[in-house]
């Protein structure tokens, strides 16, 4: 147990670290390629750091055996997006309450630009209700809706490159370039070097995390289903909130609530769209009420900015706790299925 233990411990601080050098290098990457903050925190950062969640409901379908193993990755791909619009936005608005004295009159504000973070939050609403939408469709309208779903992704991408304030307009606001501190304009060789080689930390950083904590629960005697429930989300999630407080404690906040809502909308469209594909699509108790908690909050979070043009750290806190605890106490009492 104390070998599993200390190993959870070092694959928490490579995560840590490889998170560090991740955002640090994709703000130089955006900044080189002239990428707006929208495509930074919601494209590359999002995407990137969402492949540890991505990879594992790919490998249930295909690899899983059968049934079951659609069925796990039915619920893999639904419980990305619960995780992110829930708990993740508990967690930056945790971090925001931490970090309250490096802001403005000391309010614990999330002041992104409110046009991305809306924007993001609207496709996200939309493509996810239509996935969910196509569990109740017969087969062919079912592939309709997958097809959909990509194309809606592709021009998601397409207006988050092509509107927004780029980084280049901020000059002085990216720290020099982890792996050569004193030079002032790192080559772009190097930015994609230092993106890689963090990328590639924070995903092995995560299955260590993972398959450790696998073992210790084995160990301690607690069921499987609590694992997957509460465990293997929380650590496949940890590169967008590691990335997300980091941008916080920058006061970067589009960046930082971009690798959230952007990870949401690539989690609840082309990821959906492959599992409409390979799977039956046919959803459970537990998957069906995961969703509509997702898009309770998403859509809270998305009236909240359209109505302040900003987030209130509290409420994030608030709501974003009692939806995930909502969805905990209904699986554990038995309430679903």
């Amino acid at each position: 147990m104390g070998l599993d233990v200390a190993l959870l411990l070092i694959s928490l601080g490579v995560i840590l670290v490889s998170a560090g050098f991740f955002t640090n290098g994709v703000e130089w990457l955006g900044r080189k390629l002239r990428l707006t903050e929208g495509a930074v925190g919601s494209i590359l950062a999002a995407v990137g750091t969402a492949m540890p969640e991505t990879v594992i409901p790919l490998i249930a379908i295909l690899l899983g055996g059968g049934e079951v193993g659609k069925e796990i990755g039915i619920g893999a791909i639904l419980g990305a997006p619960f995780m992110l619009g829930t708990l993740a936005l508990l967690i930056s608005g945790g971090a925001v309450l931490a970090f309250r004295r490096n802001r403005a009159g000391n309010y614990p504000r999330l002041e992104p630009d409110p046009h991305v973070i809306r924007r993001d939050l609207f496709f996200f609403l939309v493509v996810y209700t239509l996935a969910i939408a196509a569990a109740f469709l017969p087969r062919p309208l079912k592939l309709v809706v997958a097809l959909g779903l990509v194309v809606a992704y592709i021009y998601f991408v397409y207006e988050t490159i092509t509107r927004g304030r780029t980084l280049d307009q901020e000059e002085g606001e990216c720290e020099p370039l982890y792996l050569c501190k004193r030079v002032d304009n790192p080559p772009l060789v190097l930015v994609i070097v230092q993106v890689l080689l963090a990328f590639l930390g924070i995903v092995g950083g995560a299955k260590v995390f993972v398959d450790g904590v696998a073992d210790l629960s084995a160990l301690l005697g607690v069921p499987a289903f609590v694992f997957s429930l509460l465990v293997a989300p929380l650590a496949t999630e940890m590169p967008e909130k590691f990335n997300s407080v980091i941008w916080l404690a920058q006061r970067k906040d589009t960046m930082a609530l971009g690798n959230i809502t952007g990870a949401m909308v690539f989690q609840s469209s082309v990821i959906p769209a492959i599992g409409i594909i390979l799977t039956p699509w046919v959803l459970t108790e537990t998957a069906f009420l995961s969703a509509l908690l997702a898009l309770a909050s998403g859509l809270v979070t998305y009236l909240l900015l359209l109505r302040r043009g900003f987030l209130d750290a509290r409420f994030l806190v608030v709501y974003g706790g009692v939806f995930y605890a909502a969805f905990v106490a209904a699986v554990l009492t038995g309430t679903i299925g």
